[in-house]
């Protein structure tokens, strides 16, 4: 049987945190009190942070510390960022844009509390209001959840959640540490210089010979040259179809991707679609190019530099400059390149309203280009990393509409756990 309550009923606290002044380096100067910031949020569980407040900013300010197991949801977040929630796994205090709530363990489970709430992520957001469209603790306070009666029940579904997303969280360390091997190579071959020379040997290192390249103000391997990022790829932008004629868009057309769903796929890699999709007449109305699987897609305004790697055929909005490799030049050498450019690419951005990279600013971005031999030894030792790293993050994109899937189904009996 289940029941609807809003969240002030099955909770002993519902509220924020704040933030120490800045100005007080007492504050934050040898802190030991980790104090979350809502970037963090959307982790399943959090068991330290990027930042710690000292026990003098504990007693001189309002701040609260949150103990183990509290809930947190973002409460501000202009991207992807508000709605998202994560269980404190240590005592934690948080700034003023998380909104934590401790679960009364005789009225709920908190873990169960915690999946319902994560499925519904877009309810949580239509409830915010304002210009930055920011929740407040009132609107979660007066949040509606169901929930079953048995407090057991409850535990039974959330242990079966838990685990699909053990799962999730052991395949995205073994993707962390894949992503750390092949960055880590392409900084010692093509930033270092130590790739292997005639004898397998790390070439600077070895004695390789070195020569002074006036363009890039450094000496590079003998052979090698300059260039600009133009050289290795060429540089596509995209357009939006007008959204008045409803026929340019549909669900089952070309992946037509913008910033915005870039931002919702922050820590992956890859991206196969965008919430729409492009008609064929929606892509001759704005003369969209379609782009091949592996092309390096980056986001060049509002904001710049998120990156993605497009899994098959792709077209973009205006606000993307995609990369598709030329000849001798790969996927995995592109996206690390481009990676590695991002703060000099926006540092030469313009615009009064917001930045935005143009097609002449990447002229200005200047790389150095290895012999297409040496290229072609990275990618054969990192493309089964690359195409490792796909299949987990497909994996984990499966468990999560299962692990979403289920919650329902558990609750209303159609799939039942235990003894239930």
């Amino acid at each position: 049987m289940i029941k609807t309550l809003k969240l002030k009923e099955i909770a002993i606290i519902i509220g924020s945190g704040i933030t120490p002044s800045r100005t007080n380096k007492f504050y934050w100067e040898n802190g030991l009190i980790p104090w979350l910031k809502t970037e963090q949020l959307g982790e399943h569980k959090i068991y330290k942070t990027s930042e710690k407040i000292s026990q003098i900013a504990l007693d001189e300010t309002s701040i609260k510390v949150f103990p183990i197991n509290t809930l947190s949801i973002a409460m501000y977040g202009e991207g992807r960022t508000r709605g998202n929630i994560s269980i404190l796994k240590c005592e934690i205090a948080t700034n003023q844009a998380c909104c934590n709530i401790i679960i009364d363990k005789e009225k709920a489970d908190y873990e169960f509390v915690y999946y319902y709430l994560k499925t519904q992520y877009q309810q949580l957001r239509s409830l915010s209001s304002g210009v930055r469209k920011n929740l407040n603790s009132n609107d979660i306070k007066e949040f509606k959840i169901k929930l079953p009666i048995s407090i057991s029940y409850q535990k039974q579904i959330a242990l079966v959640l838990s685990s699909l997303d053990s799962k999730i969280e052991i395949n995205n360390r073994i993707n962390a540490e894949l992503e750390a091997m092949a960055k880590t190579l392409y900084d010692y071959w093509f930033v270092q210089f130590d790739f292997p020379n005639a004898e397998g040997k790390p070439y600077k290192s070895s004695g390789g010979k070195m020569v002074w390249n006036e363009e890039l103000k450094r000496e590079i391997p003998e052979g090698w040259k300059d260039g600009i990022l133009l050289d290795i790829a060429n540089v596509i932008g995209g357009s939006t179809p007008s959204k008045e004629i409803s026929e340019y868009y549909n669900a089952n057309g070309t992946a037509w991707i913008t910033p915005k769903d870039l931002s919702m796929n922050t820590g992956n890699k890859f991206i196969t679609k965008g919430e729409i999709d492009i008609s064929e007449k929606g892509l001759k109305s704005a003369s969209l190019n379609i782009m091949p699987k592996g092309t390096v897609l980056l986001s060049s305004r509002a904001p710049i530099g998120y990156m993605a790697i497009a899994r098959g055929l792709v077209t973009t909005n205006q606000g993307f400059k995609s990369f598709v490799p030329k000849a001798g030049y790969t996927t995995p050498f592109i996206y690390y390149t481009v990676k590695n450019s991002i703060p000099t690419i926006v540092n030469n951005a313009s615009g009064s309203t917001f930045k935005e990279v143009s097609g002449s600013v990447l002229k200005t971005i200047t790389t150095c280009l290895p012999t297409k031999t040496i290229i072609e030894k990275y990618s054969k030792i990192v493309d089964p990393i690359f195409e490792k790293q796909n299949i987990i993050e497909l994996e984990n994109q499966q468990l999560s509409s299962l692990r979403d899937w289920l919650l329902p189904m558990l609750m209303n009996g159609q799939v039942k756990v235990g003894d239930s």
